[in-house]
């Protein structure tokens, strides 16, 4: 008789792999972790890791699917938000992710080494396609309820939905090396705010939103990573 997959043991034990390759990747750096690392630390076979990960690059693509389902869930709450209005939900949806990015700096610092490197390009590209897909999905909402209150000016909420997630995706790669270059004292931190400032501007003038009123990042953001 074939056997029957469970399911929720088939996901528990595939979450196991992901978990110990994240902590692995935070503690040492992706490119010193080995497939072996990760066996080591689940106390599992390597035929068990490939009955779920084809590769160490699938792991990897896992790691960051589950650092992106974390990040994007503390936006859940702000979009259900009734009380908020389609502005305010925005620059909360901002706030909130900018928010999980400094709380798991670690991590994300150690992402950004593997994010850097040309062998991890088209984990990159199926990156950016989930975003679209994911971000496009929250924030499409957001921009209906902005043109049903006359906050926002636009002829598709769809469309606009996906340039906005464009653009974002253009700010994460800027923001990258307005990073790199604060680090390595290239920079001011007047000359970051001033960058993030025309890119709110941008998202506004897309939008057809009042100047002003979405903000891309706070100020304890932004000195977090920045200052």
């Amino acid at each position: 008789m074939a056997r029957t997959l469970n399911l929720a043991v088939h996901t528990v034990r595939r979450e196991a792999f992901v978990e110990a390759a994240q902590r692995l990747m935070q503690a040492r750096g992706w490119e010193q972790v080995s497939i072996q690392d990760v066996l080591d630390a689940v106390e599992a076979s390597r035929g068990a890791f490939y009955h779920y990960f084809d590769s160490k690059q699938a792991l990897l693509e896992a790691v960051i699917e589950r650092m992106v389902d974390t990040g994007l869930g503390e936006t859940e709450p702000v979009v259900a938000d009734q009380a908020l209005s389609a502005p305010e939900k925005l620059q909360r949806v901002f706030g909130a992710i900018g928010r999980w990015k400094t709380e798991q700096k670690a991590l994300v610092l150690a992402l950004l080494e593997v994010w850097l490197s040309d062998h991890n390009a088209i984990v990159r590209e199926h990156f950016r396609r989930k975003m679209v897909l994911r971000l496009a999905g929250i924030l499409e909402p957001i921009v209906e309820q902005g043109v049903r209150e006359h906050e926002f000016h636009v002829e598709s909420a769809p469309d606009t939905a996906r340039v906005i997630v464009m653009l974002l995706l253009g700010l994460q790669d800027f923001a990258t090396q307005l990073f790199l270059d604060r680090q390595a004292g290239r920079i001011e931190l007047a000359d970051v705010e001033r960058s993030f400032a025309s890119y709110s501007d941008a998202f506004e003038r897309i939008l057809g939103a009042r100047a002003g009123s979405i903000g891309l990042v706070d100020q304890a953001v932004l000195r977090a990573w920045f200052g």
